[in-house]
């Protein structure tokens, strides 16, 4: 029975010393996964940090300088041409004052509605007629001060000048396009119809005038 006792006690032993061995086997390895883990981590961490550092530096210079580029281009091109059209504006309209007419301005025959539309916009006609040894403002005055607001507003006007036997009158023209050439008289805005021969106030509308009023000739002055 001795030798059954023996062969027990040495499995005993055996299992003892496996059991420990197993135990050891995961403690190691638990400790073991643990430092490489932690080794693993730090080493992959600084040099994934290290190369997304690079990459987003790249990614984020290039995104930066195109949009910064595209943004600094846009403001420097509205401002450029802003300060660029003033600039050639203002000198091309010096030269055009020299090479033109000296007025800088582009004058144009006006519709027959663009020409009422400015009478009827002009004030001229609410100034005081005012006689005097010279004229003070009389109707010359006023041809006169209309077709200078005309050419303002771009538009083409005669100074038309009524002979009658004994002095005249002064009246404005424009030659419009769709309707020919027109006659108003500027103290009134008003269309008024010219014949050699024929009184320039019809009798029907006004009262004869202490003149001889018939018109001899119609100058048309541009």
């Amino acid at each position: 029975m001795e030798w059954i006792k023996r062969i027990f006690i040495a499995i005993g032993i055996l299992s003892l010393i496996c059991l420990g061995g197993y135990i050891v086997y995961h403690v190691a390895y638990a400790m073991g996964e643990t430092a490489g883990y932690a080794n693993g981590y730090s080493v992959g961490y600084e040099a994934g940090y290290s190369l997304g550092k690079q990459d987003g530096y790249d990614s984020g210079k290039k995104v930066g300088y195109d949009e910064g580029y595209d943004s600094g281009k846009k403001v420097g091109y509205d401002e450029g041409y802003d300060s660029g059209k003033k600039v050639g504006y203002e000198d091309g309209y010096v030269e055009g004052m020299e090479a033109g007419l000296g007025h800088g301005y582009t004058l144009r025959d006006p519709t027959y509605k663009e020409a009422v539309t400015f009478l009827e916009r002009d004030k001229t006609d609410k100034n005081k007629y005012v006689e005097g040894a010279y004229g003070v403002y009389v109707c010359s005055h006023f041809t006169r001060d209309v077709c200078n607001n005309a050419e303002e507003a771009g538009l083409r006007c005669a100074f038309v000048e009524l002979r009658y036997p004994e002095g005249g009158h002064a009246i404005i023209a424009f030659d419009t396009v769709d309707k020919g050439l027109l006659y108003f008289e500027p103290q009134e805005d008003r269309q008024v119809e010219l014949k050699i021969g024929q009184h320039y106030y019809p009798r029907d509308t006004y009262l004869p005038p202490p003149f001889d009023d018939t018109i001899m000739d119609i100058l048309v002055i541009w």
